[in-house]
């Protein structure tokens, strides 16, 4: 990530543990609170301008990135709740084998994120000339449901 420009980093609010704190005030051991809260804490995503780097965990971490350029749509999901408080959810489809939909809770002006994500992968296919080939309808009826390449 050197070459890399960083356009946001962030981390999932802790108002997606509010139940879990007040569950400790009344039944459940502190233990957990502060459990939940280091979970919350030790997530933390980069979107650069090349990928979106995932990074989880209290003791072992895992790091996961996604090239931008594999992108494909985007959506923002947002609860009554998460409205009141100025969160979302940003769900990326992707055409990653491993991970082909990227969910992002709880977190604070999700639709700019969202909205950074369409261009900045937008603007790395094309940089990498890349180009996804959809099938299966769409208005091709002449094809049959399958893609041709020229």
């Amino acid at each position: 990530m050197a070459d890399e420009r960083i356009e946001w980093t962030g981390t999932p609010s802790q108002m997606q543990n509010l139940g879990w704190y007040i569950a400790c005030l009344l039944l459940i051991p502190i233990p957990w609170a502060i459990w939940r809260w280091a979970v919350t804490r030790n997530t933390v995503y980069t979107l650069t301008d090349q990928r979106l780097s995932i990074r989880r965990g209290v003791f072992n971490r895992v790091t996961e990135d996604l090239e931008l350029y594999r992108v494909r749509d985007t959506r923002l999901e947002q609860t009554f709740f998460e409205r009141m408080f100025g969160l979302g959810e940003v769900i990326l489809f992707t055409s990653d084998a491993s991970t082909p939909e990227i969910h992002l809770p709880w977190l604070k002006k999700a639709e700019a994120l969202r909205e950074s994500v369409r261009r900045l992968s937008e603007a790395r296919r094309d940089a990498k000339r890349v180009r996804t080939l959809e099938s299966g309808g769409g208005g091709h009826d002449d094809l049959g449901g399958h893609a041709a390449l020229d």
